[in-house]
């Protein structure tokens, strides 16, 4: 019997140890949904009438005011001159709109009480509630709202995809001050979304971390923390920006196509998961990118980049999560690829992971199904099509939330693609819906408004030109279906499927995805050597490689379209393949592949040298220019030397080693240099269109194109074909320049632009006939100039309309010697060359181009040797002195 006393006074001991435990902690947690909602005794009654004047204006502003009968209430408390009762009145009449009450606690987290009543959501949309904030330490910090649950989807582990259902965003624009003001009580804006319909819970968590806080145990707090009430805090720019401080905001002009500004910190942050959070409005679309350096690695370079969507004509919160395990120092924010105007209210950079700064609990939401939209989208004759569509609502916003999506939805940009019949599901309201299908159909805008019930958009396709019916068929050459902006996890890239409906969206008839270094081994098995399986005639679709991130990459990127063979022998993946791009044409040249240079600008647009005796000769607007680059980046740097080489083909026949400068997408007055004066030294490569999505840019594939013209139906091999010949022209795709012809006056002989080799010859001297059908559409421009080129200069001008009307030009020049000459629209449009052969002598057309080509190879040289391996080096070297020896015969034939 003693022992059994014993034994039950020890577990009623053991029992009152573990109660005590419980209670202990219970008494410390920051969770605590069960405490009564708290409240405020007394504000001061001038500042707190000021903080909800702003909170008034601020829901005003976004569209969600208060009912009528809380702002005539709230408007009657002006003349209420007892703070005590105003203070409860204020309580009174906004609680009831709030989703939490915060207090926040000096040297101590939130506690964080939610309300009994379960919220209400609305699937695929957007509820604003307001947040309840007991400021008792006064502080004037940012209050930070986060969740496990409201991570992105984008780049996130594939089992977390079904619990980050949920987006939150705290309104901390103007007219609301970026942080809190110090009074013990105000209220904040929150705003939020869910992705699924029916029950849902969530953990949510708040903190007001003050800067200068950081420490390696207090992992949440902020690094830096920048407001422009006085000045640019220490912002510079970097490249092609102008800054300023204006009514508290940071003012950025970007003023060039490479816009950059950044700033070092006084204090580095130490290594880990960290985050850049921004609020700002932009005024122009586009993809922005944040670089970051550190004390270990003290320059930006492209293993250290994040993409980021810019959404224009709306205020957000911009939040860039980034790791590095160095101690960062300093980043750059590129806001856009093209000139562009921000307005940044603050910026703060803190640690990502949360702790002792957090204080949450777990809230209870009930979210109501939205509602079924299906598309119906039609193009000529009827024919079922897929749309591009991009949806706001009256604030702005755009749907679906591009941080819950997933492919086929890319999340970095604006619009979606659906086919006829397909679906989207919106919650009530009202809507904006730019209709689109690439730049040859006109743009619409449709309202549409959703109620309970399904409804149905339809857009029929209206063109206002088709090139395919004069047989051109658009392609662009370079798209990619993994790295830069695109999804790494849950998946790595993309899908043929999902490639295959942003093309046809677009209205792009053939889509060469290329893969290069990021995921190479996962995309590498969609490869198969013939057209991808999921096209769908006349959208094409092939996976092929850009020699990017491996190889030859540094001496400029190749593009290596209709390949056999996917790898070189000797591996399975892209870690042996030649350094010396010349190497590797060599072995893609014998399996018949077509070839060419990407984002050709790279380490052509800085200049060290010039053509001695040169000054005052440049064409008009620097083009062509005697300058000599400077070969320091990766676009059509070898390619000088490149461009000077015959390899053997399939047959062993010669064939050339580069058929394509590509064009479009970087610097257009620098591509077209460097292909004006290989055209002038008798080297006949054509130029072709590309994109580089979605690195260069992520708006959309094909913004720059070519349309190759083919006799008959469309296929991927006669299309490759009649691209290396220059049957073609580039476009943007809002100009364009069918059947470039060039006809003696004299003898009547005609011949088309890559047709017969693309040359008519005349036995003498004599005048020459050039035609094109012109046509284009800008919203932006009432007239297009359409220049005559001979060899690389403008020697005629026509001006056409703006209006889509198609229209024949005609110029007649005199042709004296063997010349080349081509058709463009500056910067929109060019066609590929003819060639004038005069007395059977071949194109030397200019001594000071081969004295370019001459001293351009000697800088690409001086700038890549290094970067070829120690095996590969004395081929290298031979390869460039074979290039110079041709260069210094045409300058010695051009005399």
């Amino acid at each position: 019997m003693a022992t059994a006393k014993t034994d039950r006074t020890g577990s009623t001991m053991m029992l009152l140890r573990i109660l005590s435990l419980l209670l202990l902690i219970a008494s410390s947690t920051v969770t605590r949904a069960d405490e009564s909602w708290p409240m405020a005794a007394r504000v001061e009654r001038q500042p707190l009438l000021a903080q909800l004047q702003r909170l008034r204006d601020t829901l005003n502003h976004i569209g969600m005011p208060l009912p009528k009968e809380t702002e005539t209430q709230l408007m009657q408390l002006v003349d209420n001159a007892d703070e005590d009762s105003l203070t409860a009145r204020v309580q009174e009449l906004l609680d009831p709109h709030c989703l939490a009450a915060v207090s926040l606690r000096k040297d101590a987290a939130p506690v964080v009480v939610r309300r009994e009543a379960k919220a209400e959501l609305i699937e695929q949309g957007w509820q604003r509630f307001l947040i309840k904030v007991l400021n008792e330490p006064e502080v004037r910090v940012r209050l930070r709202i986060d969740s496990p649950n409201a991570k992105p989807l984008p780049h996130s582990p594939e089992e977390d995809v079904a619990s980050r259902w949920l987006s939150l965003s705290m309104f901390d624009g103007q007219p609301m001050t970026p942080t809190l003001t110090g009074l013990p009580l105000e209220y904040r804006i929150v705003e939020v979304y869910s992705r699924d319909a029916g029950e849902q819970t969530a953990r949510i968590e708040f903190a007001a971390p003050q800067p200068g806080a950081a420490s390696v145990n207090r992992t949440s707090s902020i690094i830096a923390d920048w407001r422009f009430e006085k000045d640019t805090a220490g912002w510079e720019s970097m490249n092609q920006t102008t800054l300023k401080a204006h009514e508290g905001s940071l003012q950025v002009e970007g003023t060039g196509e490479d816009p950059f500004f950044g700033t070092n910190f006084a204090k580095s942050a130490q290594p880990g998961n960290l985050v850049l959070r921004f609020w700002a409005r932009a005024e122009e679309a586009g993809v922005g990118q944040m670089f970051w350096w550190s004390e270990e690695r003290p320059q930006p370079d492209a293993g250290h980049v994040i993409a980021f969507n810019v959404e224009p004509g709306r205020e957000m919160l911009y939040e860039i999560p980034f790791t590095d395990d160095g101690h960062v120092n300093g980043i750059r924010i590129d806001p856009n690829g093209k000139p562009c105007s921000w307005r940044i209210d603050w910026i703060e950079l803190a640690y990502a992971n949360g702790g002792s700064d957090w204080g949450g609990s777990s809230f209870s939401f009930t979210t109501q199904p939205s509602t079924e939209v299906t598309f119906r989208v039609v193009d000529d004759a009827d024919r079922p099509a897929m749309g591009c569509f991009e949806i706001t609502d009256a604030a702005g916003r755009v749907y679906p939330p591009q941080t819950k999506r997933l492919a086929p939805d890319f999340f970095f940009q604006r619009q979606i693609y659906r086919a006829d019949g397909e679906t989207v599901r919106l919650p009530a309201g009202k809507y904006s819906v730019v209709c689109s299908r690439g730049p040859e159909a006109v743009p619409e805008t449709h309202n549409l408004v959703v109620k309970d019930q399904p409804v149905t958009l339809e857009y029929r396709v209206k063109r206002w030109i088709d090139p395919s019916r004069r047989g051109y068929w658009s392609g662009d050459h370079h798209i990619h279906a993994a790295g830069c902006a695109h999804y790494e996890s849950p998946t790595q890239g993309v899908a043929p499927p999902d490639m295959l409906r942003h093309c046809m969206g677009e209205d792009l008839k053939v889509g060469c995805c290329l893969t290069w270094g990021p995921c190479f081994d996962f995309q590498k098995r969609f490869f198969t050597g013939e057209l991808d399986a999921n096209s769908k005639y006349p959208y094409l679709i092939r996976y092929d490689v850009e020699v990017s991130g491996f190889g030859s990459h540094a001496s400029g990127h190749l593009n290596l379209l209709r390949l056999q063979e996917q790898i070189p022998p000797g591996g399975d993946s892209k870690e042996h393949w030649p350094t010396l791009g010349l190497n590797t044409l060599r072995w893609a040249k014998r399996q018949g592949a077509v070839c060419g240079s990407a984002h050709s600008a790279s380490g052509l647009t800085r200049f060290i040298d010039r053509v001695p005796n040169t000054d005052g000769l440049d064409g008009p607007n620097g083009l062509p220019t005697y300058s000599i680059p400077a070969f320091d980046g990766i676009g059509a740097n070898e390619f000088i030397m490149n461009a000077a080489h015959t390899v053997p083909g399939p047959d062993d026949t010669p064939v050339p080693a580069v058929d394509f400068i590509a064009t479009m997408n970087s610097d257009r007055t620098a591509e077209f240099n460097m292909w004006y004066h290989i055209l002038n030294c008798g080297f006949r490569v054509r130029a072709s269109g590309e994109t580089d999505f979605p690195c260069m840019s992520g708006e959309r594939v094909g913004l720059g194109r070519v349309y190759v013209r083919l006799d008959g139906k469309l296929d991927f091999d006669s299309w490759c074909d009649a691209l290396a010949a220059g049957r073609s022209y580039v476009s943007d795709g809002r100009s364009h320049l069918m059947e470039f012809a060039a006809s003696s006056v004299t003898t009547k002989q005609t011949v088309e632009a890559g047709t017969n080799n693309s040359e008519l010859k005349l036995s003498a001297p004599g005048t020459v006939k050039f035609q094109v059908k012109v046509a284009g559409l800008y919203n932006d421009k009432r007239t297009l100039p359409v220049e005559l080129i001979i060899n690389g200069f403008p020697v005629a001008s026509q001006e056409i309309n703006s209006d889509g009307v198609e229209q024949t030009v005609t110029f007649e020049h005199i042709i004296e010697k063997s010349s080349w000459a081509a058709i463009r629209i500056f910067p929109n449009a060019h066609t590929n060359p003819v060639f004038v052969i005069v007395d059977e002598k071949p194109v030397r057309a200019s001594r000071l181009s081969a004295e370019w080509c001459l001293k351009s190879i000697e800088q690409c040289w001086k700038a890549k040797a290094h970067t070829y391996r120690a095996d590969e080096r004395p081929t290298a070297e031979a390869d460039y002195e074979t290039a110079k020896d041709m260069f210094r015969s045409i300058v010695e034939e051009s005399r």
